[in-house]
């Protein structure tokens, strides 16, 4: 394939014209793109940098939606069963056996690729997932939401304008380029068909497809981004059975590019995918009290609810904590997170445990400071041992540390610190002073 964007057209089962364009050489990436703000030619233009990035190692796939961009506009027909339509229509027309799937945008992309996992489970082989959120009534309080139907049915122009500013930010040097996008956006899609899809939007849940889903899943969220909000990414991560959730920061350098062959196994990153430089953290660990035994008294389907929504009221208040979760890393139906500082990382164990209360579950919590080796999206080290073996001490609803966190934290955390003695860890050598954290209800 050409690395220049080479745009093709194919037809969907019910007759519809659809455009569709691809670039590059390597195993084939479906790109979906934020409907009904897509457009493959002027895209290609937009999105240069990351495409170019991802043609390098992959055949990139774009493609428009029934009634957007360069695809046959006259449709009066939007629905779920439509968006799978059209991205069907494309990957035979590519002669595409197994593929994986890179969603980037809206809900509506985030359903289209949804759809082509769970119907097609044989040939998708991964997900990547941009900012996903599982409804409108996630982002209900957001600038985004607010820009809703009512100013959409008004005036087009105005409601895709009033969407640019609020993703792209009204920072004042940077209007000049959102008016450009906001302007260019607003003709990808003809009102009439525009507000079928706004309308799709609105009664879109895909709550049901995101735990059949069986692919490796990345969900990423850049860190200085303010929609949607992090909480809504993290649900839907939590809901996919082993998802990676992963935040990244331009300021860092990190690249999108990067993370997504990375995670395709397609090349190794110029900026690691781990959570920071080699060196000292604070390791927290966390494990469900329990979980095999909770698992036969409640059911399967109960118990992984119940843990589903306790992992993403976990990784939360790691983030608020100002933690990162390790996802590479799992410890039964636990997570590990790792603190630049000791008053963090206790700040999250006592959060955890209010929050496991409030899931009518308990938990293990252990933590311990020292040096730890980051590798790719996993952390080792003599001090994730100690951490885990920590947790394995603790009691039902006990959060337990080693000295050292005792002793950085005594100063700086609003905690008081019971000893709780010596113990000999496996496969430690020397005995582990270790004391309970004990806060104010």
């Amino acid at each position: 394939m050409s690395m220049e964007p080479q745009i093709r057209y194919c037809t969907t089962s019910d007759g519809v014209s659809i455009a569709w364009a691809e670039m590059g050489q390597g195993p084939p990436l479906l790109f979906c793109g934020p409907t009904p703000f897509t457009h493959v030619q002027e895209r290609a233009a937009i999105s240069e940098v990351l495409f170019g990035q991802l043609a390098r190692s992959t055949r990139l796939i774009w493609f428009d939606a029934r009634g957007t961009g360069m695809s046959e506009r006259d449709v009066t027909d939007v629905s779920a069963a439509t968006l799978l339509m059209d991205a069907e229509a494309v990957i035979d027309a590519a002669q595409i056996d197994r593929f994986a799937v890179f969603c980037y945008g809206n809900l509506l992309s985030l359903l289209t690729a949804l759809q082509l996992a769970t119907e097609h489970p044989d040939r998708v082989t991964h997900l990547v997932l941009s900012l996903p959120y599982q409804s409108m009534r996630d982002v209900t309080d957001t600038p985004y939401a607010k820009a809703g139907m009512a100013l959409a049915e008004a005036d087009w122009p105005s409601y895709v304008a009033a969407r640019y500013l609020i993703l792209l930010g009204i920072d004042i040097a940077a209007r000049p380029f959102v008016s450009q996008m906001a302007t260019a956006a607003a003709a990808w899609a003809d009102p009439a068909v525009g507000l079928l899809h706004r309308r799709l939007e609105e009664a879109t849940d895909v709550g049901d497809l995101l735990p059949r889903v069986r692919q490796p899943t990345l969900v990423l969220r850049e860190e200085s981004q303010s929609f949607p909000p992090v909480r809504a990414s993290q649900r839907v991560a939590a809901k996919i059975p082993g998802a990676q959730f992963r935040q990244y920061s331009y300021a860092r350098g990190e690249r999108v590019a990067d993370l997504v062959l990375s995670f395709l196994g397609l090349s190794t990153p110029t900026t690691s995918v781990a959570a920071g430089p080699s060196g000292m953290a604070v390791v927290l660990f966390a494990d469900i009290v329990d979980s095999t035994a909770l698992t036969e008294r409640l059911g399967d389907a109960a118990f992984r609810a119940k843990a589903r929504d306790l992992d993403v009221a976990l990784r939360s208040i790691i983030s608020d904590a100002g933690g990162t979760t390790i996802d590479a890393k799992t410890l039964g139906d636990g997570v590990l997170a790792t603190f630049p500082a000791a008053s963090q990382a206790i700040t999250a164990a006592v959060a955890f445990e209010r929050a496991a209360s409030a899931a009518q579950l308990q938990l293990h919590v252990g933590i311990h400071a020292g040096d730890v080796i980051h590798e790719q999206n996993n952390v080792f080290g003599g001090a994730v041992n100690i951490a885990a073996r920590i947790s394995a001490l603790a009691a039902p609803g006990q959060v337990l540390v080693s000295r050292t966190v005792r002793d950085l934290a005594r100063t700086s955390a609003d905690v008081t610190f019971v000893d709780h003695g010596k113990h000999a860890l496996k496969g430690i050598d020397d005995a582990v002073r270790v004391y309970e954290v004990r806060w104010r209800e």
